[in-house]
């Protein structure tokens, strides 16, 4: 803490000299403009074809978070997370719960993107079997990250570039495509809105669980606060702004794919149908396309990697895991080499569980949502106490009552479409009377409208870890696991 104190005045401070726009490219660039491609086929099965829905519900949803991250991000503005705010504001215990669920993220990311990069190198070189390309990527994941390769943000910016040049292209052919090929009318354009046929509420918010995962990573922006002009307005201004542009521009990409593959035709792979879309657009965009997904989850892969590494030395330092294993750094490559091989074998282990039928891609979404929206309600949760109770002085009986009739209503077995219209207009009240729990209330709905299989395995994640929490401790009355991510460019 003393170090932490002193090196502001000790040496060069960082310069405040990132614009409002400069944050929202950062936070594009992180979240990634081809983002939705990578899920779209899961959603789509999932929602029975209505992903455009899925993901604009889930950007309501993400707007009232990301206001609330913005404004957490005020109070703390050098040590940003979830597994903060909740240990902060609300209860210690609480804090450690919301950094355990954030732990199952960093595990499960780089295992999705070894799933899908081996899919789609399967598509293209089928004669290799998946189980190959999935040991391929993850030894290639491990071997680079213990190299201690890092992406520059300028390589980020380059790749982003060439991601929207792609998505550019893919909107010309795809409207040549749509508007070169007959069709039936005003009501084409509608469906991949609302398609009565296939129009299912229940699969319509399963959906919107699994389309949160397009969205995760605005709360990167708030990293930068030490970097940004005016701060305390610009990171809650950013935040808010990328979970809205990357709506909408994820909403028009998928638009346009269901336009050219209507949800009534079943796709050869789903976890890969973006590709397959673009190259009944047009037949080269299928191997282009294809190829930037490859590379745009590659490097996720790699960076999810590296930073579930980074999040155990965190723990290991503080004796959370056993340090001399998990706490331990690499003196010629300065990384912490026993996390990066424990994470890759790890995400191996569950991406080859593909080839028995025991996992999937769609799966890890799910499970990975299940901590993230664990993570969410917690700062929605933080936000409202700091806001609306601490310095607002507010009741905070009343809008907690309205919030649990409105979850009564709808979790009420044979609710009609009155109770649910009610519902909804308690959650517009909500939404203008305290933003925070009406991001809290729609993220819990899609917490619960996860898969069976995902609350399963989710369960059994939060129990072992409370549990190992509540020994670790004494019950929670000793000193917490440390959840926030080690200083890079200190530690590692």
């Amino acid at each position: 803490m003393e170090t932490s104190t002193a090196a502001p005045s000790a040496g060069p401070r960082l310069r405040r000299t990132l614009t409002l726009w400069d944050l929202v490219l950062y936070g594009i660039i992180v979240i990634q403009p081809v983002a939705p491609m990578s899920v779209f086929g899961v959603l789509s099965d999932a929602g029975h074809g209505h992903v455009v829905t899925t993901l604009l519900i889930a950007m309501v949803a993400m707007l009232f978070t990301a206001f609330s991250y913005g404004r957490m991000a005020r109070a703390y503005p050098s040590a940003g997370s979830a597994f903060t705010y909740v240990g902060q504001e609300i209860n210690p215990a609480l804090g450690y719960v919301t950094g355990w669920s954030m732990t199952m993220d960093y595990m499960l990311n780089p295992m999705i993107c070894i799933i899908w990069c081996s899919q789609q190198a399967f598509v293209f070189a089928p004669h290799l079997p998946y189980w190959l390309w999935a040991i391929f990527f993850g030894g290639i994941f491990t071997f680079l990250n213990i190299q201690g390769i890092k992406t520059s943000a300028r390589v980020n910016t380059v790749l982003a570039a060439g991601m929207g040049a792609v998505v550019a292209i893919f909107f010309m052919v795809a409207a040549r495509y749509i508007f070169g090929h007959p069709h039936d009318g005003a009501s084409f354009f509608s469906r991949p809105f609302y398609d009565p046929q296939l129009f299912n509420s229940k699969a319509v918010l399963a959906a919107t669980s699994i389309a949160v995962l397009s969205y995760i990573g605005f709360d990167g922006i708030s990293t930068l606060s030490e970097e940004a002009e005016n701060p305390r307005r610009n990171i809650l201004l950013a935040t808010v702004l990328t979970c809205f542009v990357i709506g909408i521009l994820s909403a028009l990409e998928v638009y346009a794919a269901q336009l050219v593959w209507p949800a009534n035709q079943p796709f050869p792979n789903s976890d890969t149908a973006f590709t397959y879309v673009a190259g009944r657009a047009w037949k080269p965009m299928f191997a282009i396309l294809g190829f930037t997904l490859l590379v745009a989850n590659f490097g996720s892969g790699m960076g999810a990697q590296i930073g579930a590494a980074r999040l155990l030395y965190g723990m290991g330092r503080s004796k959370a895991l056993p340090q001399s294993f998990f706490g331990v750094v690499d003196p010629k490559r300065h990384v912490p080499r026993n996390n990066v091989i424990f994470v890759g074998v790890i995400a191996l282990a569950g991406a080859l569980l593909v080839s028995f039928g025991l996992f999937s891609y769609g799966l890890g979404a799910e499970m990975l949502n299940f901590g993230a929206l664990i993570a969410f309600m917690g700062v929605n949760m933080a936000a409202f106490v700091r806001y609306h109770v601490r310095e607002g002085g507010h009741n905070a009986i009343a809008p907690l009552v309205l919030t649990a009739v409105v979850i009564g209503l709808v979790l009420m077995p044979g609710s009609n479409w009155i109770l649910l219209g009610c519902a909804a207009l308690g959650l517009a009240i909500i939404a203008v009377w305290t933003p925070p729990l009406a991001g809290f209330t729609i993220c819990f709905f899609l917490w619960k409208n996860l898969s069976w299989k995902a609350w399963i395995v989710g369960g059994i994640w939060m129990v072992v870890g409370i549990a190992v929490g509540a020994w670790k401790t004494r019950g929670f009355r000793g000193d917490l696991v440390n959840f926030e991510l080690p200083p890079e460019e200190q530690e590692i």
